[in-house]
């Protein structure tokens, strides 16, 4: 009985997002509530509720700041000296630019936000593309698999943060082990961005490029889209580069948990970049509206998880799909769940992989003695897929700016996207991020 009503609050909640009945938030609160009524726990709600949401929240605390934060920093022009130095390098080799191209993308992409990475990545490069003929799909496969790796995997990204904030993990635990991983994946990137520039190479040859600013500046086309997404403040790159380079080592070492950190870099980055009062009350309210719903996102799991935890419904629900595996196949169930994560990440939108089937897989894999965050860096895996696929909302906007149709896209960048996966998958059992049960 439960685990027919844990099943049914998963596909209600999957049919309801998935169809544009109710947005994930109301979904993702309205779906558990139903059946755990039906199945008799109404007088235990309030408390499951809770329960879920003190589990969460530390990882809506660690969204909200980081958010916050990078976009204080892009707000500053933290990556433009990369770009023009991108821009300056590459003198018409569409190697030297497809490989400055993942460079660049790797980097926006710790932003975590999908659409704003891409624009930063078209304002920049899409002019030179466009003037040395390099064909956009190749920009707009690299910084897919860039954002889909970096954004998708980080804890402050959204498919990270609905994984942790689902399973009550740690986000320092989770994301450390997985750092080497997507070190490799960020360089396996790269290498594809070389094989890319030099099959561009050997098509169009090397472009001689003169005023290669001018011809960006004069784009009116580009200029009128991303005119108000472009870094305005470059007075203290330095300052800010450093900050967050330390930001980033002190998370490494775990000198203190990831919420806090980034709570001190916002502060820290607030004060100097935006000295006055008002003007930070103006840059909190402008990055606010990226952080909000996707915090209230990570609550609403915490209700979810709550409810599905304490009424027994995920033990239930394990226990059932423990009989599908083979026993044999047991200690590979961290590799199966990265290997189900590409196409149903693919087909599927964050909410409903990470909220629904996710927790039920965890629950399975605890049954062979695998550790939920191991299933966590396992079901993040097929974040490249996801960012190419028709529910990821920022891939429209990236196709809007390199004027291709989806069918297109997905026909050019499928084969390098699902290889890098697979290489995801090699590389966090390489470096232990995932690991086969004895």
């Amino acid at each position: 009985m439960l685990s027919i009503l844990g099943f049914s609050t998963i596909i209600l909640f999957m049919f309801l997002v998935m169809t544009n009945r109710m947005s994930a938030f109301i979904a993702i609160i309205v779906s558990p509530i139903i059946f755990a009524v039906i199945g008799g726990f109404g007088k235990n709600l309030g408390s499951m509720m809770l329960e879920g949401i003190q589990l969460v929240a530390p990882t809506a605390i660690l969204l909200l700041f980081a958010v916050l934060y990078f976009g204080i920093m892009m707000n500053a022009g933290l990556f433009d000296p990369v770009s023009r130095k991108i821009l300056q390098l590459a003198k018409g080799d569409p190697v030297k630019t497809v490989i400055g191209t993942a460079i660049l993308a790797l980097l926006v992409a710790l932003d975590g936000d999908g659409t704003t990475s891409y624009m930063i990545i078209c304002s920049a490069l899409l002019p030179i593309y466009k003037k040395i003929g390099i064909n956009p799909l190749v920009l707009a496969t690299i910084s897919v698999m860039a954002l889909g790796t970096v954004s998708g995997m980080t804890p402050w990204g959204g498919a990270a943060t609905r994984a942790i904030s689902v399973l009550g993990l740690d986000s320092t635990e989770y994301f450390t082990p997985l750092i080497p991983a997507i070190l490799c994946g960020s360089a396996w990137i790269i290498l594809t961005a070389y094989v890319m520039g030099r099959m561009e190479r050997k098509r169009i040859g090397i472009i001689h490029l003169e005023r290669i600013n001018k011809s960006m500046e004069s784009n009116n086309e580009m200029a009128a889209t991303v005119a108000d997404n472009l870094p305005k403040n470059f007075k203290l790159i330095w300052f800010n580069f450093l900050l967050t380079l330390a930001l980033m080592i002190a998370l490494i070492l775990g000198l203190a948990p990831l919420p806090i950190l980034f709570i001190i870099g916002f502060v820290i980055a607030l004060s100097v970049n935006h000295p006055n009062l008002t003007e930070q009350k103006s840059v909190i309210k402008e990055n606010a509206s990226h952080a909000v719903p996707v915090v209230m996102l990570v609550l609403g799991a915490g209700i979810f998880t709550g409810i599905l935890s304490e009424t027994k419904m995920v033990d239930s629900m394990a226990s059932d799909l423990l009989r599908i595996v083979p026993e044999s196949l047991g200690p590979f169930f961290t590799i199966i769940v990265g290997l189900i994560s590409l196409p149903l990440s693919f087909l599927m939108s964050n909410d409903a992989f990470f909220f629904g089937a996710l927790p039920v897989l965890a629950q399975s894999a605890s049954e062979y003695g695998i550790n939920p965050i191991e299933i966590a860096r396992a079901g993040v895996i097929g974040q490249p897929l996801h960012s190419m696929g028709p529910t990821s909302a920022p891939l429209w906007v990236l196709l809007e700016l390199v004027r291709r149709d989806l069918g297109a896209f997905q026909r050019y960048a499928l084969i390098p996207v699902i290889i890098l996966s697979l290489m995801l998958i090699v590389f966090a059992l390489i470096t232990g991020a995932i690991s086969i049960a004895s």
